[in-house]
């Protein structure tokens, strides 16, 4: 298994691959990701994982501000080209940018969503889930075992 982080630059290779979408709150959420990636360790596949080592959360959002810029480039490239979204909503989160990229990617074919109940907007994921036919799953242990399947084959 290989990890990428932000900056750095992604090796794609030949091994599957999976980008870690969902709430990270400015890396004050639960680092559900570790989570993810110690129970796929066994696999020889590419995880992109979005949260960075360091954030500055005083980086202003903007195109102008290069690091923001990189981070969200590197998020883009990152969910086009990999063969699975693993996207995780906690239920103590609004996680906007996951809500976006969900919408970004729906109709992507590669989505698997993990939403609890209680999450805010959980109505609208059902939804969503629904039209676009995305597994959507109650907690990260049940979505995890449709992934591990997904890059197995």
């Amino acid at each position: 298994m290989k990890i990428m982080k932000p900056p750095i630059t992604v090796n794609w290779g030949k091994r599957k691959s999976i980008f870690l979408a969902g709430t990270i709150d400015n890396g004050e959420s639960e680092d559900w990701q570790s989570l993810i990636e110690k129970s796929l360790s066994d696999l020889d596949i590419l995880i992109l994982n979005p949260r960075r080592e360091i954030w500055n959360s005083t980086w202003e959002q903007s195109i102008k501000n290069i690091q923001f810029k990189e981070q969200v480039e590197w998020e883009l490239n990152g969910l086009d080209g990999v063969d699975q979204i693993f996207i995780y909503f906690s239920p103590n989160s609004k996680s906007p940018i996951s809500l976006l990229e969900l919408g970004l990617y729906a109709s992507s074919k590669k989505i698997i969503i993990v939403c609890p109940h209680g999450f805010w907007r959980r109505g609208n994921i059902e939804i969503v889930a629904n039209r676009f036919d995305i597994p959507l799953y109650e907690n990260l242990n049940e979505g995890l075992e449709l992934l591990r399947k997904n890059l197995m084959n």
